[in-house]
């Protein structure tokens, strides 16, 4: 059996997450994982998968829909095995805001789902500023600097605490199944 890492990331630092987290379960306790986008899952084998773990992204203040679409239309599956979820996002860079319950965009997507992940967490996500189109790279470094964050646009600064991904990683390999 295997894991299920399903991804939603506008700039790919939520994919190298997730490709962080299968990597590290696969080391520690020999985990096997699909990593997949969610906008690419319409014909998931379910069968295969013994816990799912799903990651996504905000950009200016949302998730992709494609998120809640999948949620509300494989709660069941996603329930029926040990289960994780895991935001990315730029607020997070701050410590006091990386956690499920200090994280507005987290706690906002968990009162609306109608999943309650198993274990949750908050990760930093990566600023590339280079890598933007010119009205995303004008309105982000709007809000960095609204928020006391980095507005050279010629810099790229990766927040992400791979510390706390790697322990998010044990922790959700050492979820018990609940599949017969």
């Amino acid at each position: 059996m295997k894991t299920l890492i399903l991804f939603s990331s506008r700039d790919g630092q939520t994919r190298e997450i997730a490709a962080f987290i299968a990597s590290a379960m696969r080391e520690e306790k020999g985990l096997e994982s699909d990593v997949i986008n969610i906008v690419r899952t319409e014909a998931l084998n379910w069968t295969q998968y013994d816990r799912v773990l799903i990651g996504a992204s905000i950009r200016y203040g949302r998730f992709d829909p494609a998120l809640m679409a999948f949620v509300q239309k494989h709660k069941v599956e996603i329930e029926n095995r040990p289960n994780g979820f895991f935001s990315v996002n730029l607020t997070a860079r701050k410590p006091e805001k990386r956690t499920p319950q200090t994280n507005a965009y987290t706690r906002k997507f968990l009162l609306q789902s109608p999943w309650q992940p198993e274990l949750c967490a908050v990760f930093a996500g990566a600023l590339r500023y280079p890598r933007y189109r010119w009205f995303d790279r004008i309105m982000i470094q709007l809000i960095m600097r609204m928020t006391g964050g980095e507005t050279d646009t010629t810099k790229e600064v990766e927040y992400t605490d791979w510390h706390q991904v790697t322990r998010f990683a044990q922790e959700f390999g050492r979820l018990l199944g609940k599949m017969s």
